[in-house]
C-alpha cells in the first residue's frame, strides 16, 4: 500500500480537501512508487491564506536578526541531513547524487546567507530640506507570498524564494512542482524543526492548473514568485498585473557557450560536457547552444560526441552513473519530438538521437547525450528551449558573429565564453545580452550569494540570489520626524 503524503496547512500536516492524490514516482525506474500527494485546489488555498495570515502577524513582529537566527539553523539542520536529503531527492528527481548533495549545499549556502542578512536589512537616513526634522527610509515585510516551484533543482531552488521572504518577516504558501513533492516536505520538517512558527510556512501540493492557479489568484496572498515556463509565467504575469500584485518571474533559458580559436579546447571540452548534460540538460541555465570559431569546429566537435558517448547513464542512485533520466515520459517525447525538427530543418545528428538501448534503461525515462552539427541561426533548435541533453552547434567566423548570434534568441538568462584574450573577454561581458556571463567556465554555477536572473523573455526585471532579493521581498517605508514645534512646509515656495 503505498504511503499516503499530506499538505502542511494551518500548523499540521493535513488531507487534501478534495480527497484527491497523484502518485509520486522515480524517473529512473517507474515501478518505484515512492507515495501518493494530495492533488489540492482552491479550498486547500483558501485554509492555507488564513492560516498566513496569522502566522505573518506573529512572524512580521519578530526581529529580523531572531528570524535570521532561525534560518541559521535550519543550515545547520540541513547540513546534518545532506545526505539523507539528497539521496530521496535523487530518487524522486533522477540526476546524480553528486548533483542533489549539491542542491542541498546551495540551500545551505543561502541559510547562512539569510541570517547575516537579518542584521543588514538596510534602511538610509538623509538629510532634511528642513531644519530641525530627521527623514529616513526602512524595510518592513509585505504579507504573505506565494511561490511557485519548479522540479530540476527540489530543494536549491525554492530556498532562493522561501529563506528570503521568511527573513524579511513574510509569511509563505508554497506549491512545488508536483514532479518532486516528497522534497518540499522533507523542507518543511526542517524548517518546523528549526523553530519556525508552524503557521509561517504552508505546503499546498497539487497541480499547476488547479493549485497553483488559485495560489496567484487569491486576493489574500501579496506576492508571487514563480520559476517554470515562460508560457505559464506569462499567463501569472497577466493576473498578478491585473490584481496590483507584487511578482517575480524566473523563466526559461537558450543559454550558449562561445569558444573562440584561441580558447583552451581541454577547458572548454569539460564546461560543454558538464552544461550541456549536467542535469540532464534540465537546467534553466544549461548550455543548450555551443557557438565555435569556424578553425577550431571540426576538431571541438570531434572531442565532444567522443566523450558525449562515454558518459555513462543509469539511475542517480548508482556511484558510476554520470548522466540520469529526464523527469517524465512528457520530458523524453519533447526531446526526441525536437532533436526530429532539427534534422528535418537541416541539422545533422552528430551522436546520441536515441533512447540507450539495454534493459536496464526500460522503465526510466533515459535519452542519450545528444549533439546536433550544421545549426544555424532561427532553427528551432537554436531558438527554442528543448530542456534535455541536446547541444545545437553553431559555427561562427568572428566574435562578432558569435555575439550576434548569442543575442538573437528571445531569452536572456546565461551565457559564456573562452578565451585566452583580455580584450574579447571584456568585449562578450559588455555586448553579451544575458542577466549572467561566465569567463572560461560554462552557463552553470550561479553562486548564492549573488544575484540571479535575466533579461527579455527569461525574466520580468527582479532577481534571486544575493542581496537584490531581500528588495522583492520588503517594502520601502519613509519616516519624517518634525521636532521644530512648529508647521513647516516642504517643497513650498516660502518667499513673498
Amino acid at each position: 500500500m503505498a504511503e499516503r503524503f499530506r499538505n502542511f496547512i494551518a500548523g499540521q500536516w493535513a488531507p487534501p480537501a478534495t480527497d484527491d492524490y497523484f502518485e509520486n514516482r522515480n524517473p529512473a525506474e517507474w515501478t518505484d512508487l515512492i507515495g501518493l500527494f494530495p492533488r489540492s485546489g482552491p479550498e486547500d488555498v483558501r485554509r492555507a491564506v488564513e492560516s498566513a495570515r496569522r502566522g505573518f502577524a506573529e512572524w512580521s513582529r519578530t526581529p529580523a536578526p531572531v528570524r535570521g537566527e532561525v534560518l541559521h539553523r535550519v543550515g545547520d539542520l540541513l547540513v546534518e541531513h545532506k545526505d539523507r536529503i539528497a539521496r530521496a531527492m535523487t530518487r524522486e528527481m533522477g540526476k546524480v547524487v553528486l548533483e542533489t548533495k549539491g542542491d542541498v549545499q546551495e540551500g545551505i549556502d543561502t541559510a547562512y546567507y539569510a541570517h547575516t542578512e537579518g542584521r543588514r536589512l538596510f534602511g538610509r537616513t538623509v538629510p532634511s530640506e528642513l531644519r530641525n526634522k530627521w527623514a529616513m527610509s526602512y524595510r518592513r515585510p509585505i504579507g504573505v507570498a506565494g511561490v511557485i516551484t519548479p522540479f530540476n533543482f527540489p530543494l536549491a531552488v525554492p530556498t532562493w524564494k522561501l529563506f528570503p521572504a521568511l527573513l524579511c518577516g513574510n509569511a509563505v504558501i508554497w506549491k512545488p512542482s508536483e514532479d518532486v513533492p516528497h522534497t518540499a516536505n522533507l523542507l518543511v520538517e526542517v524548517l518546523l524543526e528549526a523553530g519556525l512558527p508552524p503557521e509561517v510556512i504552508q505546503v499546498v501540493h497539487g497541480l499547476g492548473e488547479a493549485a497553483g492557479k488559485a495560489l496567484v489568484e487569491h486576493p489574500g496572498v501579496d506576492v508571487i514568485s514563480f520559476t517554470g515556463s515562460t508560457e505559464t509565467g506569462a499567463i501569472i504575469g497577466a493576473t498578478c498585473g491585473r490584481m496590483h500584485k507584487r511578482l517575480s518571474l524566473e523563466m526559461g533559458g537558450k543559454n550558449a557557450m562561445i569558444v573562440l580559436e584561441d580558447a583552451d579546447l581541454d577547458l572548454a571540452l569539460d564546461g560543454v560536457l558538464w552544461g550541456g548534460f549536467g542535469t540532464t540538460g534540465q537546467r534553466c541555465t544549461a548550455t543548450s547552444r555551443l557557438i565555435v570559431q569556424e578553425r577550431v569546429h571540426d576538431k571541438l566537435v570531434q572531442l565532444i560526441c567522443d566523450r558525449a558517448e562515454r558518459l555513462r547513464l543509469g539511475p542517480g542512485l548508482e556511484p558510476s552513473t554520470e548522466v540520469g533520466p529526464l523527469i517524465n515520459e512528457a520530458a523524453r517525447k519533447k526531446v526526441e519530438y525536437y532533436v526530429g525538427v532539427g534534422q528535418e530543418e537541416g541539422a545533422t545528428l552528430a551522436t546520441g538521437g536515441a533512447k540507450p538501448a539495454g534493459k536496464a534503461f526500460d522503465c526510466g525515462w533515459f535519452y542519450r547525450p545528444t549533439v546536433l552539427t550544421g545549426v544555424k541561426p532561427g532553427m528551432r533548435v537554436e531558438q527554442e528551449e528543448i530542456f534535455g541533453p541536446v547541444l545545437s552547434v553553431i559555427r561562427v567566423g568572428s566574435l562578432d558573429e558569435a555575439i550576434r548570434v548569442n543575442n538573437d534568441v528571445a531569452y536572456g538568462l546565461s551565457s559564456s565564453i573562452y578565451t585566452r584574450n583580455v580584450n574579447a573577454a571584456f568585449r562578450a561581458m559588455q555586448d553579451l545580452d544575458n542577466g549572467i556571463t561566465y569567463v572560461n567556465a560554462p552557463t552553470i554555477g550561479a553562486e548564492a550569494h549573488l544575484p540571479f536572473g535575466g533579461v527579455k523573455q527569461t525574466g520580468n526585471g527582479h532577481r534571486e540570489g544575493g542581496w537584490e532579493v531581500y528588495d522583492f521581498y520588503s517594502e520601502t517605508k519613509v519616516v519624517y520626524v518634525d521636532y521644530s514645534g512648529k508647521l513647516q512646509r516642504a517643497q513650498i515656495d516660502t518667499e513673498g
